[in-house]
């Protein structure tokens, strides 16, 4: 096996690998190819398979996959060009299925499955018809008509993609654009974008209609053909038969075509074997109009040839023809195209004629009811195929035959030329009975189709009627018989005798059997058809016995020379003596018809006396039928007698003009002989100039006639005529004689029709009149009379310029159809007369038309002359251009009225078209003529016409084509044409915007590529000539036009970033096709742009700022060189600003480039390596400055930071569906334009972040987003700038009316939000304004109204808290925005941590997700990958300072636990010191982490960045304190619960009871005792003494709350219940004593159980918790005895702490989830920990303090609990009803109704507690408050920055294991 290396490397043996070293084998050809053993491959060789790129394929393959082709290479080296040796359609056909492959492929990837399945099936044709014109085995015709449908496949596939138009020539080869006029390719794009319209259009018709199906092939076609291929006929016959088969129309009952017959043999076979498989016809001369027929039957009729009656034996007669049955198929569909499958065999029934006996036969015969036609076989087989066709259903039992169809367009001729593989020259040929819709010359026939119809025959001597024969041949009129004259049916030679169906003892026998009669022309005239009848006798002997016993003729030629007419014929039937009747001299001279007869009923005659019309003796009848169809005989007597002309000269005026009511098909079949007539007439009688005008106007008739479509095809006829078989050599001068005698008298109104058919039979009038001149020169030689003739011509124009010059209401008609038709008759004129007089001729012509008279008739007239081959010449050129430039000038003139835009730029075009030849001689000065006088006028065409317009795309094209011929001497003597500097001025800024306008608005289609590309390059061309004139005449001080260069730049920067030219956005093919043909045309630009800036000179600062934009567009076109070159353009107006501003800045261009920056980078542009170049060339020239160096390096990394943010911001908006990342970019960017103090684009990076949130229903962000906008405003009248108001929907004209609309969405969105407060504090300045400024009182009313809906919605409405969670993003996989930082995200409503993850994940599905708290290493932060940290943290509540020392309602605080909060703490549990194996918890700390972020929440974003991160420790005591605190807060909130609610359900509080007094739970106080109660500690800890004595009082203060508690459960007591309340009971008589015994008693208020009247309004929830149970211990020894609870009264007494305020009656909160806060340090950071301590109590505490953390909404999720410590499962199980169950705990769903006074927090740092420290007055327990409330308002509430203990994120160290623990249990179900 064998391989292939093809590329640019040597490939040398190093080991037993290879390495690849640069080499110079270049592989241009296939000598370059090595060819090496597969074996010596091995892994470091794939590397070079990566080189596979389109023509530079290198690497190494196996040979298999090598294909070497024939190919030329042109322009070896660096842009070679491999042109492959295969056909151009082959190589199309390539590069099209290549370009398809990849479309295909992104088809499949978008879903888009119509499309797909579409594609496909054109992609495999092409694929099939590309192999088969690779196979090389085509036919020409076969090979020309595959072209037409690949191109036509190709160019509706490229349509269907949105891919580009290929135009093509005639023979379907792509135009090369270089060697094709603009207006021809213009013209090209137009007829290949019509053509496709069509196909798609036709198509969907079809798709749409099925009855349209089909017809799209046939459209264009006149003449069709019905292939039949017959397969087989089975039926049990036992005799032979014979099959006629021919098209039938069942509506009219006719038969259309003629026979095709078959012979079929009794064995089962063709009668000829030879024929077997082979029996084939084609139905010719089928027109549109047969198409369209309602319904059409392929009929057969099957007629036996045998005996009388199919049983009979041998003594029987043979031979009979006999009716046996009929078989018909609808072929309806076929004819109309639905149907189109030659090789299905359809399978027509058989209907066989029921057959009788003879005995029933005659019993029936006998019967007077029934009349005998309607018996078995004696029906006529039409009458049983009418019924068959009628009742659709056949009993065919299998009997049948079977064909195939197909429809087949054209005559006769190209049905054998296109289908040579359906029909050869065995293939029969059954013509129509009738002529095609188009008679073809040359097809000559001459047919008489005989129809016998029925008859009438006495029986004579006989009882029963005759078997009546009818036997038919053709005699001459010396009676010798014509051999095979008579043709039954295509397929077969002619036979002698015709003999008809027998029908069986029938009087009245209808057989409506048609043969054709074929006879020579000449010998029409002497024959006639005779019939006669014989009765057949079924007995053989008997029958030949029989003799004819009559017989009828018919002529063929009337008496008056004319054929027989159509039409039905009564024979005359002659009995008598059989020699006498077989004598053709004696019976011809008798009437053959009754028609005749009835004409010599008067003349009697004596040799009727032996031989005499059967109706003189019998009512014997026969009828026949005939049709004629012969291009030869005609029926018409006045054309007969006009042919016969010499014969009856004296009626030649009468058949002169009887011609005229001639059928057309009358004449065409004479039309050589007609002519011939005429022109004898003409000659031969012209001495009688009364004949003259008559042969005229036969002539203009039969011109006229050959005009009509059904004779079309005579055109070449009549042409074939006048060139070959015309000889009148002196016709000329009559003809031209009598038309200057009808132009001449134009105003006699009886001429005027006659004129007018003249003038339409103008052309083929003159060349009967060139070609007769042209004979007589050439037989005579030029004569004396040459004058005449000249004078002759120059007397028609001379009478047709006077016709032109009457009043436009006279003779209209007439004046329109010689400015039609002259035109016509010039290239035959030119031939015989001098073309320069013609030239003048005409000229004066046009010139005699009065002006705004018939200017369309006009126009098209001259149109027609320059299509004419004398504006080829030269010196025609020269006298006719002067005038058509003035017709169009005056056209397109400005003060013009009506333009006729269409027929001036088709007259245009032609020129135009014409002048771009290369055989039509110098055309310099007739294009200078062109741009003279008309390139200015078409400019302003443009400029003035509506890009709308069918025309502009037409005008376009002429000034393109006419700028394209200009050469550079054009350019220069234009504007030399020029009178003043005012008007180069004014023609240079014409055309600079007509330019810019059209390469802004394409006026041609986006397809069109190769007309963009020539307006391209041919404007580009303009363009520069255009710019040397600007160098030229207006550089200088003096004579600089500002304008004027500004529109140039303009103009110049649109032309570069038109979409046409961006290479890039191109497939490779298209890239490499553009670059091959026209250039990089941006570079060419683009540095013309840099030179002409560089030449302005001291005028540079007057384009500053204005032309930053236009030459940033230029630096961001991606062309590395155009970069490189145009970016120094900036440092140049930096310097230029820099000398000329006398500020010494740059701020005008610094303002200008950061707008336009932002607004293209926004649109598309730019990308990393226009960053890094523009930075890096910036600096280069910045730091070369002296001045500069400083200032410009500052901005250049400015605007280098700028761009990263763009483009960040971009990438995101484009390529990522994240909303958050879009709103991060955002911000950045509004950070950044903030400090510029760029308040324009500020503002609209405001309205997408508020767009933005709004979308995401982040109500309270958009509004805080506008809220910026707001602020940038003042309560003013002053008038707001422009960029203020950013919004169409604001129509304001002041700050202060921006300000207030602003106000009120903003209100509307915090109001969503929930952000009541905020809202608040808004409608209190806008209520302001209204009240003391605006004075609006009704505004103000109603912002009061909803201020009011506010407060009330603080108190009442549910509003849960969100979570906040920390995110750290870790690695370089990360965006830069985001990039190792930590950002603070709020959460949505109800949003647990799991969810939010999740949605993280999503956004970021290749992160990694940390499992641990810890701050990563550098490992992490420096890897590639992304890894993500997340985990809640809990805010840090900031009170305003008016709250402080004030009872507040629970609900107003809540607001700021969540909000207006900018510190948010995490803690996570660690050791410290050596293990306690007997109490862990001893040894526990807590580090607690606060983040700051850089903004408050909520604001302008969901999340903010940690701008400090600092750390605390936690020490066990401290955390034990804590831990106290949440369980006794636990404990008052739910006994307060149920004092202020009886109907609470009991349960929660039994659960709770009972898992605080269970002695089992006991231990847990012994942990603390052994750890902190102990003298050892408080040795080595001194300064915790009062911690030790808090954390005592703590302990002691429960057993009031529980004391309280067991008194309610046992008011509340029930049956069920009552075990369990003696057993709390006694549990809690030991622990009281036990705990009163160590630490004191603390009594509570006889309150705490009264019901108290809430203030009005102030509704507050039991499920809602209240403000913090207020710790009555001291918090902070190290500060003071001070407490950091808050402590909330309102009948506050006299000292401070009293518990008469604290033990109020308040509402719970409901709880959030404690434990599932707890978890998420379980999960992370702590996991490894919990593994190490194995035991119950480190469990315990870790739930305990969890309670802290999360929000209350979490409590109970199913999360939560899984999570949850198993020493806790049996707790919290037990808890589950208190907070599922229990009807004020569930959720929040309305406001309940007003309830007693809320109770009141009171923040009260200088809370004294010295009355507080005896043993027997304990602190008072905290007040109720969540679990994670506690300590956290007992910090924030007094010192925000330094909370000391709250939010035990991560869990506290638990207290020592005691397995039943009140506190713990409460914990998890508190929050």
């Amino acid at each position: 096996m064998y391989g292939l290396s093809a590329t640019n490397y040597c490939v040398r043996e190093a080991g037993p690998s290879f390495s690849l070293c640069p080499g110079n084998h270049k592989l241009n050809d296939i000598r370059s190819i090595i060819i090496m053993p597969l074996k010596m491959w091995s892994s470091p060789c794939r590397l070079a398979t990566q080189f596979i790129f389109w023509r530079c394929m290198r690497g190494i393959f196996p040979e298999t996959y090598i294909h070497l082709k024939e190919a030329t290479v042109e322009d070896r080296g660096q842009n070679e060009t491999v042109i492959p040796g295969e056909l151009p359609l082959v190589q199309e056909l390539t590069s099209t299925l290549r370009e398809w492959a990849v479309i295909w492929r992104k088809l499949y990837v978008n879903n888009k499955v119509t499309l797909f399945h579409q594609l496909r099936q054109m992609t495999y044709s092409l694929i099939e018809w590309r192999s088969q014109i690779l196979s090389g085995t085509l036919p020409k015709d076969e090979l020309a008509e595959l072209k037409k449908k690949v191109t036509a496949k190709i160019d509706h596939g490229n349509r269907m993609l949105g891919l580009d138009l290929v135009v093509r020539d005639d023979n379907g080869n792509i135009l090369d654009p270089d060697e094709t006029s603009t207006v021809a390719l213009f013209k090209a794009h137009e007829v290949a974008s019509k053509r496709i319209e069509e196909k798609i259009q036709e198509e969907k018709s079809i798709l749409q209609n099925l009855d349209l199906r089909g017809q799209s092939i046939f459209s264009a076609v006149h003449t069709y053909g019905l292939y039949m291929n017959f397969k087989n006929f089975v039926c049990n016959i036992g005799e032979d038969a014979e099959l006629f088969i021919a098209l039938y129309d069942p509506d009219r009952s006719t038969f259309i075509s003629e026979n095709y017959l078959i012979r079929w043999g009794s064995n089962g076979m063709p009668k000829e074997i030879e024929k077997l498989n082979n029996l084939q016809a084609v139905f010719t001369d089928l027109s549109s109009n047969d198409l369209i027929r309602p319904r059409i039957s392929l009929v057969c009729q099957i007629v036996r040839v045998g005996h009388m009656e199919l049983k009979e034996g041998k003594k029987h007669t043979c031979g009979l023809r006999r009716p046996f049955g009929v078989a018909v198929m609808d072929i309806t569909d076929i004819i109309h195209g639905k149907v189109d499958d030659e090789e299905k065999q359809h399978f027509i029934p058989f209907q066989q004629i029921a057959m009788e006996t003879h005995i029933r036969q005659r019993q029936m015969i006998m019967s007077p009811l029934i009349t005998s036609h309607v018996i078995g076989e004696n029906e006529p087989l039409t009458s049983v195929l009418n019924k068959v066709i009628a009742t659709k259903e056949v009993n065919h039992k299998g009997q049948g035959l079977w064909v195939s169809l197909k429809l087949l367009p054209g005559d006769l001729t190209q049905v054998q030329k296109n289908f040579s593989h359906l029909v050869d020259r065995s293939t029969a040929i059954a013509r129509k009975m009738g002529f095609p819709e188009i008679i073809l010359p040359g097809d000559v026939r001459n047919d008489i189709y005989v129809t016998l119809i029925h008859g009438e025959f006495d029986k004579g001597k006989k009882k029963t009627p005759k078997n009546v024969e009818v036997t038919m041949s053709v005699y001459d009129e010396d009676g010798k018989l014509l051999e095979k004259a008579i043709h039954p049916g295509a397929g077969y030679e002619g036979i002698s005798e015709y003999k008809s169906v027998v029908y069986y003892q029938v009087k009245q026998p209808c057989w409506y059997e048609t043969v054709k009669v074929s006879i020579a022309i000449e010998e029409v005239t002497r024959c006639h058809i005779r019939f006669t009848f014989r009765h057949r006798s079924s007995q053989e002997s008997r029958d030949k016995s029989e003799r004819a016993f009559g017989v009828a003729f018919v002529k063929l030629m009337n008496t008056d020379g004319t054929t027989l007419q159509d039409g039905r014929h009564d024979l005359v039937i002659y009995k008598g003596d059989n020699k006498k009747m077989e004598d053709a001299k004696f019976y011809l001279t008798l009437p053959g018809t009754k028609a005749e007869m009835e004409e010599k009923e008067l003349q009697a005659s004596k040799s009727l006396a032996n031989f005499t019309p059967t109706k003189d003796s019998t009512k014997d009848s026969f009828q026949i039928a005939t049709l004629i169809c012969s291009t030869k005989l005609t029926q018409n007597v006045d054309l007969l007698g006009l042919l016969n002309w010499r014969s009856n000269s004296q009626n030649i005026e009468h058949n002169l003009k009887k011609l005229m009511e001639v059928d057309g098909g009358e004449i065409v079949k004479f039309l050589q002989d007609t002519l011939d007539a005429l022109f004898n007439i003409m000659m031969e009688m012209s001495e009688n100039e009364t004949y003259d005008s008559l042969v005229f106007d036969a002539l203009v008739f039969i011109i006229s006639l050959i005009g009509d479509i059904k004779f079309q095809h005579f055109n070449p006829v009549l042409e074939t005529y006048i060139y070959k078989h015309f000889s009148a050599t002196l016709a000329y001068v009559k003809l031209s004689k009598v038309l200057n005698f009808y132009v001449a008298n134009a105003e006699d109104s009886s001429k005027t029709d006659l004129l007018f058919a003249a003038l339409k039979a103008l052309k083929y009038l003159f060349r009967f009149i060139i070609q007769s001149r042209v004979l007589y020169l050439r037989f005579y030689g030029q004569s004396e009379d040459g004058d005449e003739f000249n004078n002759s011509i120059r007397k028609l124009f001379l009478s047709f310029n006077m016709l032109m010059d009457r009043p436009l209401e006279e003779a209209v008609k007439i004046k329109g159809a010689a400015l039609k038709y002259l035109p016509s008759i010039v290239n035959d004129v030119k031939l015989v007369f001098d073309p320069v007089e013609l030239s003048v001729l005409f000229c004066k012509f046009i010139q005699s038309i009065p002006d705004n008279q018939l200017v369309r008739q006009k126009l098209n007239c001259m149109t027609k002359i320059v299509e004419s081959n004398l504006f080829r010449q030269s010196e025609c050129r020269d006298v006719l251009l002067p005038l058509l430039i003035d017709q169009l000038s005056g056209q397109l003139d400005d003060n013009s009225s009506k333009p006729d835009h269409e027929a001036s730029s088709q007259l245009l075009s032609n020129i135009l078209e014409v002048l771009d030849r290369k055989d039509v001689g110098p055309t310099t000065m007739h294009v200078q003529l062109i741009m003279e006088r008309l390139l200015r006028r078409i400019n302003r065409t443009v400029i003035g016409m509506s890009r709308q317009s069918p025309h502009i795309r037409s005008f376009v094209a002429c000034m393109i084509a006419i700028l394209q011929q200009m050469d550079d001497s054009h350019y220069g003597h234009y504007i030399s044409t020029f009178k003043t500097r005012q008007d180069i001025i004014d023609f240079l800024m014409e055309t600079f915007i007509m330019f810019k306008d059209l390469i802004g608005k394409n006026v041609y289609a986006i397809d069109w590529m190769v007309m963009n590309m020539t307006q391209s390059r041919v404007f580009l061309r303009a363009i520069n000539q255009f710019a040397e004139v600007l160098t030229r005449f207006f550089m200088d001080q003096a004579s600089f036009e500002l304008q004027l260069w500004n529109n140039y730049f303009h103009l110049a920067v649109a032309f570069l970033t038109h979409e046409s030219l961006q290479l890039e956005t191109f497939s490779q093919a298209k890239r490499n096709k553009i670059v091959k043909k026209y250039g990089d045309m941006r570079k060419e630009i683009g540095f013309r742009i840099r030179d002409m800036w560089y030449n302005l000179g001291p005028h540079k600062i007057k384009f500053i700022p204005s032309m930053v934009g236009p030459i940033l567009e230029v630096t961001l076109t991606p062309e590395v060189e155009l970069r490189k070159a145009t970016i120094p353009i900036f440092f140049d107006m930096m310097q230029c600003e820099f000398n000329f501003s006398g500020n010494g800045d740059f701020h005008m261009f610094e303002n200008e480039l950061i707008t336009k920056l932002d607004q293209e980078v926004e649109g598309g542009r730019g990308d990393e390596q226009y960053k890094v170049l523009l930075e890096k060339l910036l600096l280069e020239h910045c730091r070369k400055h002296k001045y500069l160096s400083s200032s410009g390096e500052v901005f250049a990394l400015l605007v280098s930071s700028l761009l990263e943010n763009l483009l960040d911001y971009r990438t995101i908006i484009m390529h990522d569906e994240s909303k958050e990342n879009r709103m991060s970019c955002t911000v950045n960017l509004l950070n950044f334009y903030k400090e510029k103090k760029r308040e324009d684009i500020y503002i609209r990076y405001l309205y997408k972040l508020r767009d933005l949130h709004r979308d995401c229903e982040n109500y309270t962000e958009a509004a805080y987003t506008l809220l910026l906008h707001a602020e940038l405003l003042q309560w003013s009248d002053k008038p707001c700038v422009p960029h203020l108001l950013q919004r169409d929907s604001y129509y304001v004209y002041t700050q202060q009316e921006l300000k207030e609309k602003l106000y009120q969405e903003i209100i509307a969105y915090f109001d969503k939000g929930k952000m009541w407060e905020k809202a608040i504090k808004l409608s209190k300045e806008l209520a302001e304004n209204y009240e003391s400024k605006v004075f609006d009182y009704e505004g103000l009313g109603n912002l009061l109204k909803k201020r009011a809906s506010f407060y009330e919605n603080i108190i009442k409405a549910m509003r849960p808290q969100p979570e906040y969670f920390a995110v750290g993003y870790y690695g370089q996989g990360f965006p830069s925005f985001l990039r190792n930082k930590i950002f603070i995200y709020r959460g949505k409503e109800y949003e647990r941590r799991e969810d939010f993850s999740l949605r993280l994940l999503t956004q970021f599905p290749n992160a990694e997700k940390m499992t641990s708290t810890t701050p990563p290493g550098e490992d992490i932060k420096n890897s590639p990958k992304q890894y993500m940290q997340c985990f809640t943290v809990k805010p840090v509540m900031s009170l305003p300072p008016g709250y402080k020392d004030k009872p507040v309602p629970e609900q107003i605080l809540n607001y700021y636990r969540a909000n207006e909060v900018q510190q948010f703490k995490y803690s996570r549990p660690f050791r410290k010191g050596e293990k306690d194996p007997d109490n862990e918890f001893a040894t526990m700390w807590i580090e607690r982490t606060t983040y700051t972020t850089a903004y408050t929440f909520p604001g302008i974003l969901k999340w903010f960045e940690v701008k400090q991160i600092s750390t605390e420790e936690i020490s066990p005591l401290e955390n034990a304190i804590e831990t106290m605190e949440l369980t006794n807060e636990k404990i008052s909130n739910c006994v307060q619960q149920h004092a202020w609610d009886r109907s609470l359900s009991v349960h929660p509080l039994s659960m709770l009871l009972n898992g605080i007094v269970d002695p089992a739970v006991m231990g847990g106080y012994s942990n603390y005792e052994k750890a902190f109660f102990t003298e050892k500690y408080l040795q080595e800890h001194p300064e915790d003494q009062e911690k030790v004595e808090l954390l005592k009082r703590l302990i002691a203060l429960q057993m009031p709350l529980l004391t309280e508690g067991i008194r309610i459960h046992g008011e509340k007591l029930t049956k069920q219940l009552k075990p369990l309340h003696e057993r709390l009971s006694s549990c809690f008589q030991e622990l009281k004593e036990k705990v009163e015994k160590l630490y004191g008693v603390i009594t509570l208020p006889p309150n705490l159980t009264e019901r108290k009247q809430s203030r009005t309004g102030s509704v507050v929830l039991p499920y809602i918790m209240s403000s913090t149970l207020r710790r009555l211990s001291i918090t902070s020894v190290t500060s003071s005895v001070v407490s950091n609870s808050s402590n909330s009264s309102d009948n506050a007494p006299s000292r401070p702490g009293s518990e008469a305020s604290i033990l109020e009656p308040l509402f719970e909160r409901r709880a959030s989830s404690g434990a599932r806060v707890e978890d998420i340090p379980l999960r992370e950071d702590s996991e490894n920990r919990i593994s190490k301590f194995k035991r119950k109590d480190w469990n315990l505490s870790k739930s305990q303090v969890i309670a802290e953390k999360a929000p209350e909404h979490d409590l109970m999720s199913p999360s939560r609990k899984a999570q949850r410590p198993k020493s806790l499962q049996l707790v919290d199980s037990r808890l589950t009803p208190f907070h599922g169950s229990s009807p004020p705990q569930s959720t929040f769903l309305s406001p309940p109704p007003l309830t007693p006074k809320a109770t009141r927090t009171l923040s009260s740092p200088s809370l004294q507690t010295d009355g507080l420290m005896t043993s027997t007055l304990p602190p008072p327990p905290p007040p109720k408050s969540k679990p994670y409330e506690s300590s956290q308002r007992n910090s924030e509430e007094i010192a925000p920055p330094l909370p000391v203990r709250k939010e035990a994120k991560t869990p506290p160290p638990p207290p020592p294991k005691i397995r039943k623990s009140g506190i713990l249990s409460s914990e998890p179900g508190s929050q």
